[in-house]
């Protein structure tokens, strides 16, 4: 396993790789205001059958924070010239929210380079009511910092009763902490991002298999949204994991993980 920086233009990113030389390719992005890290719960049954590449969105993590605003064509290029840094020609690509977004927007444009997706916990536009929460969000990591956002968001990510658990506070505190440790300028330029999504008219051009995954309970990519998503898609696969809200690789790994695996296995 390794960890390092590579420069992609004028911004660096941190990336991860574990796994085996010789396995195919898997990539995984991260959700908004998390790093690589919320994946520790797949790696060890991704790495028996696929070389993982985790890396850190920019602005986020130990990635740099370039001015932004972002768009998702600058997320995605990202992977690209990261693949391009690592000299790898084609994988399959794991997102979760803001990273399974990242993971339309590589099908579409680079599906010479991404040979399968899943899409996790993630939308595919911005309807009015989704756009108007994100300022707010803004003004506040800005005026008091990432920290005044993490309990709110813990609230939004995991189920009640995920939350009420004693034994998932461990979970929880390494999610805040991934939280407090996102740039501002990284948060700000992704959700500008978000507020500009609009992949929805695009997914019946979607020509690599792909797998949508979402929470039961996730409220903020709820469930009949990505049923939808799945339907516009080419042969698309459609799979619920119960119990779980938005990050439900962490609250649900179980299901998640045998989800994915036999996915990936078949496909």
């Amino acid at each position: 396993m390794s960890s390092n920086t590579v420069a992609i233009g004028t911004h660096t990113l941190n990336y991860r790789i574990d796994g085996q030389p010789g396995h195919p390719w898997l990539v995984l992005s991260n959700s908004l205001a998390t790093d690589h890290e919320m994946w520790q719960p797949q790696i060890d049954v991704l790495t028996r059958t696929h070389q993982v590449l985790r890396y850190d969105t920019r602005g986020h993590g130990m990635s740099s924070a370039p001015d932004g605003p972002y768009e998702f064509d600058h997320l995605v290029s990202d992977v690209i010239a990261l693949m391009d840094a690592l000299q790898i020609e084609t994988a399959a690509f794991m997102g979760l929210s803001l990273g399974g977004m990242t993971a339309l927007g590589l099908a579409l444009e680079h599906a010479d380079r991404i040979d399968r997706i899943i899409c996790c916990d993630a939308r595919s536009d911005a309807p009015e009511v989704y756009k108007q929460m994100w300022p707010a969000m803004i003004g506040k990591a800005r005026e008091a910092g990432m920290d005044a956002l993490v309990a709110p968001t813990l609230e939004r990510w995991f189920s009640e009763e995920f939350r009420a658990n004693p034994a998932n506070r461990p979970a929880l505190d390494r999610t805040g902490d991934m939280i407090r440790r996102t740039a501002v300028e990284g948060y700000a330029g992704c959700a500008s991002a978000l507020m500009r999504l609009n992949y929805l008219p695009r997914l019946a051009e979607i020509s690599v298999p792909a797998h949508f995954i979402v929470g039961e309970l996730d409220p903020a990519a709820p469930l009949e949204v990505m049923r939808d998503m799945a339907a516009a898609t080419p042969d698309a696969q459609f799979t619920v994991i119960p119990g779980a809200a938005h990050l439900s690789n962490i609250e649900r790994p179980d299901l998640f993980n045998k989800t994915v695996t036999g996915w990936l296995g078949r496909a």
